[in-house]
Formats: C-alpha cells, structure tokens, sequence
C-alpha cells in the first residue's frame, strides 16, 4: 500500500494477479485493508466456488483462467483480461496493478491502467519484463516502479511499522493466511516441484 500512496485511493480498482497463491492472497487482502476495490486473477484449479473464493482470496471481482500446465501460474492467454477489466471498471481502469507474473502479463497491465494509474512489477514467476519504450506509459500517463523489500524496510524503524501492520491485522483476524501443505525437510524437492506446478492453494511450509 506505501508503494501505491498517493495514488491510489480509497474506493479505487486495483488488479493484482495470482490471488489464489499465499503472496496474491496477502496482497488481495492488505488492498482491500485500505479500502480498494480489488479486482484477482488465478487458474481455475483453485476454485471451487467462485463466491468462496472471492471471500478467501480477498476480491470483490475475480477473473478465473484456465490452467497453465507444469507452470506455476495461469494461463494468461486464456482470457481478454484487460476487456473484462474495463467491463468492471466501467472503461476507467485500475488506479494500481500489482504483477507478479512478469513478462506474460506486463503488456496486460498496462493496458489494464487507469489514467495516471500506477503499474508495480514485482516478481518474475513467468520471466523478467523486457526493456520497453517509455512512451508505452504515454497513454494513460501513468507511473511504473520495480520495487525490492529492502528498501521498504531500509530503517529499524520502517520495518517495526510494517511488521506491526502485518501482526496487527493478523491478530485481529483481518488478514486470513491459508496454509496449503506442509512438508518436512527431507522433502525439499517434492515441495518445489508442487510450487513450480502451479498447485499451491496458499503458503507451502517446510516442517523443521
């Protein structure tokens, strides 16, 4: 939410994709902590029900594609994204996307954007973004960053915030974390490869 400040506002429409993962999951539900109307993405292999999952992963609209075989996220082809998107948004676009997919979904994101909307790159779970023209963003004026942990935390006292946050919520029951498997140690490789297969339903622990 810090990295969106400023930009998007209370009642917004933010787009965060991978929702039925354990980090979109988080994600999905610290944006609607701030009051965003957030709109998920994730593989229909995680969903049962789709009301359930709206409720689960923290979404006020969810747009379910189909599975990616042997990848660790959805198929991102299956769907017009970006037209169901302004269906949703009544053709305005989201004020924030947060991607974590990476170079199949970025040309998505940005024509997802809203004007002066704010798209955050974090992850690469379908590979690194490619270099792109700056004039890509000229349509919708909008903003861009790839951000990194560390510089979110870069204080003592930066990191005790937003740990509070986190532990606050979690304490008053505001944000749900859904563990989806534990395995034990010896079976580091088993884990990885449910990961790398796309079917974690939330966070995949290792028993120590």
């Amino acid at each position: 939410s810090s990295v969106g400040a400023g930009i998007a506002k209370e009642g917004d429409w933010v787009l965060v994709y991978g929702v039925g993962s354990g980090t979109g999951q988080w994600t999905s539900q610290m944006c609607k902590l701030q009051g965003y109307k957030v709109i998920g993405t994730t593989s229909k292999g995680k969903v049962s029900d789709i009301n359930n999952a709206k409720s689960a992963f923290g979404c006020n609209e969810l747009i379910i594609l189909e599975n990616a075989t042997g990848k660790s996220y959805a198929d991102y082809t299956s769907v017009d994204i970006s037209s169901k998107v302004m269906d949703i948004t009544d053709g305005k676009g989201c004020k924030l996307i947060i991607d974590g997919i990476g170079k199949d979904t970025y040309k998505i994101s940005l024509q997802c954007l809203a004007k002066r909307g704010l798209f955050v790159s974090f992850g690469n779970a379908s590979g690194a973004v490619p270099a792109f023209p700056v004039l890509r963003l000229l349509p919708q004026s909008a903003y861009m960053t790839r951000p990194k942990l560390n510089d979110y935390v870069a204080t003592r006292e930066e990191l005790l915030e937003r740990a509070k946050d986190v532990f606050t919520w979690v304490k008053e029951g505001k944000l749900n974390i859904v563990i989806d498997r534990v395995f034990e140690l010896e079976q580091v490789r088993a884990a990885h490869e449910y990961l790398e297969n796309g079917g974690a339903k939330g966070k995949v622990l290792f028993k120590l």
